[in-house]
């Protein structure tokens, strides 16, 4: 009865928050909500499929106002499961692809703060991008993961507390600052391997 109770309830939600947002979004699939609270900012820019749920504190900017970067864009793929505290921020390009999942406190960006300049506090210096960022479908990013400037392939795994801030490939498993791959799907043995040369 709880189960069934739980499930009414993210329905509900669901709707509420199709019918109150359908129409800021560039596109919002079928059934996908940002569970309350959440911040956007850039709605225009922002493509979300179908069946894809942010948890609570969710932050996704894509701000179209920059005059340097004036058509940013973040689409996000079909059954993705976000945790709790993910910011996505987008510059220029991100995409996610399908069935991702993450964890909480996930942060994803395709740009970097500025700090060239010291006669400037950072926090008066532009932002800058780095690298649009491809996250392929069927991948997992764990807790407290980090982004920046790269890529992640299908059905790879990032593990917990990572920094990625270069490309790892589909079917891989990476961990650590930076990120470094420790794992390989061998399609010869059909099983996962150690690597001990790490790329």
């Amino acid at each position: 009865m709880r189960e069934l109770i739980r499930r009414v309830l993210a329905k509900c939600t669901r709707i509420s928050f199709q019918l109150n947002f359908q129409n800021r979004f560039y596109s919002l699939g079928k059934e996908s909500s940002l569970m309350s609270p959440f911040r956007v900012d850039g709605y225009g820019g922002i493509l979300i499929k179908d069946y894809t749920v942010f948890q609570r504190g969710a932050w996704l900017y894509c701000d179209e106002s920059d005059s340097i970067h004036p058509n940013p864009k973040l689409q996000i793929g079909s059954r993705c499961e976000f945790g709790f505290n993910n910011h996505i921020s987008a510059l220029e390009q991100i995409e996610i692809g399908d069935d991702v999942l993450t964890a909480n406190n996930v942060y994803i960006a395709d740009n970097i703060h500025g700090y060239e300049d010291i006669s400037l506090p950072i926090k008066l210096q532009k932002t800058k991008f780095k690298k649009s960022v491809f996250i392929g479908s069927g991948s997992w990013l764990g807790e407290n993961v980090v982004i920046i400037g790269a890529s992640v392939g299908r059905n790879s795994v990032i593990g917990a507390n990572a920094v990625v801030t270069s490309d790892i490939p589909d079917y891989c498993v990476a961990v650590g600052v930076p990120a470094k791959i420790i794992r390989r799907f061998d399609f010869n043995s059909a099983k996962w391997v150690d690597v001990n040369d790490v790329s």
